[in-house]
C-alpha cells in the first residue's frame, strides 16, 4: 500500500486526486489550514474513509511541513496548495509569493531533509507562459504577467533545481485551465455557470464579468489529476504540459453555458472594468503532445462540453436549494 501526502486536499484538484488515490488503494494524508469555519465541502463525502487522514498545517509554516513529512513518510507528495486566484494575487502579492513560491521550497526542503525516497509533484500553471504566443509547450518561453504566475514560476524552477541538485524524483505538471462543478465560485467559469443556473431559476438577473476576449484552454479537472498521478509513475522524472489544445474566449464559454440554460447571454452579462487585471494574458492554448506520447494521457472533455456539464451541476444544486 502506498502513502500519499496532498497539500490543497480541500481544493478542486485535491479532492479529485484524493478520490483517485483512495480508489487505487493508497493511504491519503491531506494538509488543511486551520480556520474558524470548516471549508471541506469538496471532501465531505470522504470524511469517514478509513484511509483518509487530515492534518492541520500551512505552506507558510515550514516547521509543520517538516514534522508532517517525517511522521507520514509518504511515497508520493502532491503539492497542490496555493493562493490560486490570479486577480487576487495583484492585491496580495506578498502572501502569494510566500505560499506559492517559498511554500514549495519549504516542502521540497522538508522532503530532502527527511531523507525520504519519495516522489514529488509540483502543480505548475499555464500562467507562467503569460504573454508568450500560443500554442505553448514544455519548450516555450516563460513570461508571467501576474504575481501568481511569477510565484508559480519560481516554484517550478526550484522543483527543477531540487531534481538536479539532490536527485529527487521531482516533476512539474504545467496544467492549463481545468474546471469542474467543484471550481471555486470566484473563478470565471464557475461564476458563469452558476449565474446561468440562477438566472434560469429566476433568482438572479445578471452577472458581472471582466475581459470577455481572453482566450483560454479549458479542460476537465478529474481528467487532469489522472495525469498528475501518471507523472509520478514514470521511470524518470520529467515535466509535462497538460491541455486540451483548444482555445475559446470567455465570450464563447458564456454563450455555451447560457444557451444550455435556455438563455441569451447578451441579455444578462454586464461588463465591469474593475474585474480586468493590471496586465492581461491574452491567449493560453497548450500543446500536450508530449503527455500523450509518453504518459498515454489525453484530455477528452473540452471547453464547450465542460460549460454544459457545469451548468447541469449548478442547475441541480440550485434546485436542491429551492426545494428546501
Amino acid at each position: 500500500m502506498k502513502t500519499a501526502f496532498i497539500t490543497g486536499v480541500t481544493g478542486q484538484d485535491g479532492s479529485y486526486l484524493a478520490e483517485l488515490l483512495l480508489g487505487k488503494g493508497y493511504d491519503v494524508h491531506g494538509l488543511v489550514r486551520r480556520s474558524s469555519t470548516l471549508n471541506r465541502s469538496r471532501i465531505d463525502h470522504l470524511h469517514q474513509h478509513e484511509r483518509l487522514h487530515l492534518h492541520y498545517g500551512d505552506l507558510t509554516d515550514g516547521v509543520s511541513l517538516v514534522n508532517l513529512v517525517r511522521s507520514i513518510e509518504p511515497d508520493e507528495v502532491y503539492n497542490l496548495g496555493a493562493m490560486s486566484h490570479v486577480k487576487v494575487s495583484f492585491e496580495m502579492p506578498d502572501y502569494t509569493a510566500s505560499t506559492n513560491a517559498i511554500g514549495t521550497l519549504r516542502l521540497l526542503e522538508a522532503v530532502r531533509a527527511a531523507g525520504l525516497d519519495c516522489r514529488f509533484y509540483q502543480a505548475s500553471t499555464s500562467e507562467m507562459f503569460g504573454s508568450t504566443p500560443p500554442p505553448q509547450d514544455e519548450t516555450s518561453m516563460f513570461h508571467p504577467r501576474s504575481p501568481y504566475g511569477s510565484s508559480k514560476l519560481q516554484a517550478h524552477w526550484v522543483t527543477v533545481n531540487y531534481r538536479e541538485a539532490y536527485d529527487l524524483f521531482a516533476v512539474s505538471g504545467i496544467l492549463f485551465n481545468h474546471e469542474s462543478p467543484r471550481r471555486g465560485e470566484n473563478f470565471v467559469t464557475r461564476k458563469i455557470t452558476k449565474a446561468a443556473a440562477a438566472i434560469a431559476a429566476g433568482v438572479q438577473e445578471h452577472v458581472t464579468l471582466g475581459n470577455l476576449d481572453a482566450v483560454r484552454d479549458w479542460g476537465y479537472a478529474p481528467e487532469y489529476v489522472e495525469g498528475m498521478w501518471r507523472m509520478l509513475q514514470q521511470d524518470e522524472p520529467d515535466d509535462f504540459v497538460m491541455a486540451t489544445g483548444e482555445g475559446h474566449t470567455v465570450r464563447e464559454f458564456c454563450d455555451a453555458a447560457f444557451t444550455h440554460a435556455g438563455l441569451n447571454w447578451e441579455e444578462h452579462v454586464r461588463y465591469d472594468e474593475s474585474f480586468t487585471r493590471p496586465s492581461e494574458v491574452n491567449a493560453l492554448i497548450g500543446d500536450a503532445s508530449k503527455a500523450h506520447r509518453e504518459l498515454g494521457w489525453k484530455a477528452h472533455t473540452t471547453a464547450l462540453d465542460l460549460a454544459r456539464l457545469m451548468v447541469d451541476a449548478d442547475v441541480e444544486e440550485i434546485n436542491r436549494f429551492l426545494a428546501r
